[in-house]
């Protein structure tokens, strides 16, 4: 009994090494856009983009205003002159985003990460940034110009982002 057992291990084992299952990769979201993909100057506002990931894509001038975007993923992206306004990017992450000329008035952001991205000349006005996790020099370049409180969380903009 004990050498059927030790030959069956043995018989397994060989199987395994010789004819390895495939590794299946997950994504967290249903819809991924990446490089290539002509989204520039689009109008997403006041759609459910729940769990959306944009990595490598160009999104110039793109309208996400009042859209749900909790959760996204922005990695790598070019966001100029987008319109963010009204919406909700908590718990969302935007790594290595060029965030230019963008209006954030209004927009929920808590919980995000959004390290090693850039906001050059954006407007901030209202928006909530609790507990989110941006660079220290971005940080002071957005106290800058930060004011006002946001409409659905009554959250000072200033406060949330820490500003002294």
């Amino acid at each position: 009994m004990k050498y059927w057992q030790i030959l069956a291990s043995l018989v397994l084992a060989v199987v395994f090494f010789v004819f390895p299952l495939s590794a299946q990769a997950a994504s967290s979201s249903s819809i991924t856009h990446s490089a290539g993909e002509k989204l520039q100057g689009q109008d997403f506002s006041g759609q459910s983009l729940i769990g959306v990931e944009y990595t490598n894509v160009k999104l110039q001038n793109t309208n996400f205003s009042n859209s749900d975007l909790r959760g996204g993923v922005f990695n790598g992206t070019l966001l100029e002159g987008v319109n963010l306004h009204g919406v909700d990017f908590s718990q969302g992450i935007a790594y290595l985003v060029k965030f230019n000329n963008a209006d954030f008035s209004d927009a929920i952001l808590t919980d995000a990460m959004m390290l090693r991205s850039v906001f050059d000349n954006v407007d901030v006005t209202g928006a909530d940034f609790t507990n989110a996790i941006l660079d220290g020099v971005e940080i002071k370049k957005l106290c800058l110009k930060a004011s006002g409180v946001n409409s659905k969380t009554a959250v000072d903009t200033r406060e949330s982002l820490g500003c002294r």
